[in-house]
């Protein structure tokens, strides 16, 4: 593919613009009942379980906020918090940099948790670096997903031209190990579960995984994100629904079976509860203020070379940006957060890989970053 036409299908797929379906409407920031009702958006996925845990183990009620889980669409995501839609939710900060570099209003106020993203080989193949990749064909589950933000990243860092120096294929999710079997693509740019599953498989290993690998191991992925209108008019709600999360995190950190089990059984992840469990379990739910910003930069920087974002933008610059510190909420004070520890892993029983494996080729994927293009 010509660099151009790379770089323009990428800046449309990191860029949608649509109008807003599927989410909320009602006014939030009003009192209802003493308490400040407020909007939370999701998609359904593993890694939002600190929103279905905030929601189901009362940490919003605590923080004396009225809250409405607002279910949407990926197509839609971006822009309906933008617009108000919905006011608060925590998600991939690769996946918000364009459009805030680009102006859109909202703002990380913390970071919830890291690794779930790799890019993966055969255990025979001839790949054991990320220049090693030049040259190759790459499987991934959409043009502009985050394992293909991570793979981007990656190969533009070490060198390798990801517009003309390498092939990509796109296959369903489930399918990607498949075709890496089959010798369709050469190594596979995956999220949780998948990246997880082929690992247990035995018959890849990891060219660059995004949970141990330096800058990425401590880097956060995923942030709380805000309406950057509703911070300005209800900065204390914000920072109330920004604890309540952090809290959260650490609670699926202490009790990441019990918090996979509440996702299914709320109806918020469409899954099985031996599914999701597995895929949680591979998520450092160790939640950080400053991480935000500091995940900004790391990002933000490979991000400019890899031609998503303008050469002009100083990644310092856009963390300033971007991230806002609220009342109330600062590291010394989530050091002092305690949660309960459950006997978590008499829940269930560990899960059969196998069959796992199988349902995600003929399933939705419930991992932390699904297969649709974003």
């Amino acid at each position: 593919m010509p660099r151009a036409a790379f770089l323009t299908a990428l800046v449309a797929a990191l860029c949608v613009s649509t109008l807003c379906g599927g989410c909320g409407k009602d006014e939030s920031g009003v009192q209802v009942g003493g308490r400040t009702k407020i909007r939370v958006g999701y998609i359904g996925l593993t890694c939002e379980a600190p929103l279905f845990t905030a929601k189901e183990k009362g940490f919003f009620e605590e923080e004396g906020l009225d809250v409405e889980m607002v279910r949407c669409e990926w197509a839609t995501y971006k822009d309906a918090l933008a617009l108000g839609r919905y006011d608060v939710t925590h998600h991939l900060i690769m996946y918000f940099l364009k459009p805030i570099e680009q102006g859109m209003d909202v703002k990380f106020t913390a970071g919830v948790h890291r690794g779930c993203l790799r890019v993966q080989t055969s255990v025979n193949s001839d790949i054991h670096t990320v220049e090693d990749l030049r040259g190759k064909t790459i499987g991934v589950p959409g043009m502009g997903t985050p394992p293909f933000m991570l793979a981007t990243r990656a190969m533009a860092a070490h060198g390798v031209d990801p517009s003309r120096e390498v092939h990509w294929r796109v296959y369903p999710a489930g399918e990607l190990g498949l075709a890496m079997e089959r010798g369709l693509v050469d190594a596979v740019a995956t999220s949780e579960p998948i990246g997880s599953l082929l690992l247990e498989s035995g018959k890849v290993r990891n060219v660059v995984d995004q949970a141990k690998d330096a800058p990425y191991k401590d880097e956060y992925c995923c942030a709380v994100l805000v309406n950057g209108k509703f911070l300005a008019k209800h900065p204390e709600a914000a920072a109330a629904a920004t604890r309540a999360i952090l809290k959260a995190a650490k609670w699926v950190d202490a009790n990441p079976t019990a918090a996979a089990v509440l996702s299914v059984e709320g109806r918020y992840i469409a899954s099985t509860k031996e599914l999701n469990a597995f895929a949680i379990k591979n998520l450092s739910y160790v939640p950080s203020v400053s991480g935000a910003p500091d995940a900004v930069v790391s990002a933000a920087g490979e991000m400019r070379i890899a031609g998503m974002l303008e050469d002009r933008t100083d990644p310092k610059a856009l963390a300033a940006k971007s991230f806002v510190r609220l009342p109330g909420v600062d590291d010394s004070w989530l050091s002092a957060v305690t949660v309960d520890d459950q006997a978590d892993e008499a829940l269930l029983e560990r899960p059969d890989l196998a069959a796992l494996m199988a349902q995600m080729k003929v399933t939705p994927l419930p991992g932390c970053c699904r297969g649709a293009i974003y």
